[in-house]
């Protein structure tokens, strides 16, 4: 099985190509500039591997949360793609990539969400699956929801930004931090596998982003207050 997937809900754009377990991806640091790079990547990535795109047999993405334009980005490649080559899609949670990216089995996964407040989730893999602890919010930092237990790896811009308040917030549950951690199309690639082999993929125009803030932007007046 084929897997093209894609990931820009970070400053980082990645794509990676999934091949029955064997994985080759790209991935930069791009800041808002996803759509000037993106397709480059994706060709890049099809080249290396000597297939056209009329040969993969699904496209998974980041669905979010994350940046609101950069999680329309991938879901639209996505569709396009999908719709282009006959294909499925999968989407996948950007926290959950953000935990298997990670490389550990017990993960506060957490993304700035700007405006003083966080994307966040927390996952434990289990028999080899993961299963969630703390379904994806939108949280500040010194509400955000409790865990049981030790053994916690915090990963993720969201505790770059806010390391003190949640250091604090978990103490001693934390085994360890890395806040440059982010999602990528590797982990997303491998996730969705799972999921085309269960018969879990979606039409093209099924697709939809994962929002958990309805407003992206405040007024002024509320930036004040």
């Amino acid at each position: 099985m084929r897997i093209l997937a894609v990931e820009t809900s970070t400053e980082y754009c990645s794509v990676a190509l999934w091949q029955d377990g064997t994985v080759s991806e790209r991935c930069e640091l791009v800041g808002q500039k996803h759509s000037e790079v993106l397709m480059a990547m994706l060709d890049g990535v099809l080249k290396d591997a000597g297939i056209r795109i009329g040969q993969v047999d699904g496209i998974a993405f980041g669905e979010g949360p994350g940046s609101f334009t950069g999680v329309r980005i991938a879901c639209g490649v996505a569709q396009g793609l999908a719709l282009g080559a006959d294909v499925g899609v999968v989407g996948v949670c950007t926290l959950q990539a953000l935990a298997q990216a990670s490389g550990r089995d017990k993960v506060i996964a957490a993304l700035d969400a700007r405006m003083g407040e966080l994307y966040l989730a927390a996952y434990e893999k289990r028999d080899g699956s993961w299963l969630t602890v703390i379904e994806p919010c939108l949280c500040k930092a010194d509400m955000a929801p409790d865990v049981a237990g030790n053994g916690w790896f915090g990963a993720g811009s969201g505790f770059a930004v806010n390391t003190g308040v949640l250091q604090a917030h978990y103490g001693q549950q934390l085994a360890g931090v890395d806040g440059s951690a982010a999602p990528l199309a590797s982990a997303v690639a491998a996730l969705a596998a799972g999921e085309f082999v269960k018969g879990n993929a979606l039409d093209a125009a099924q697709a939809l982003p994962l929002y958990l803030r309805d407003k992206v932007a405040l007024k002024t007046s509320e930036r004040a207050s």
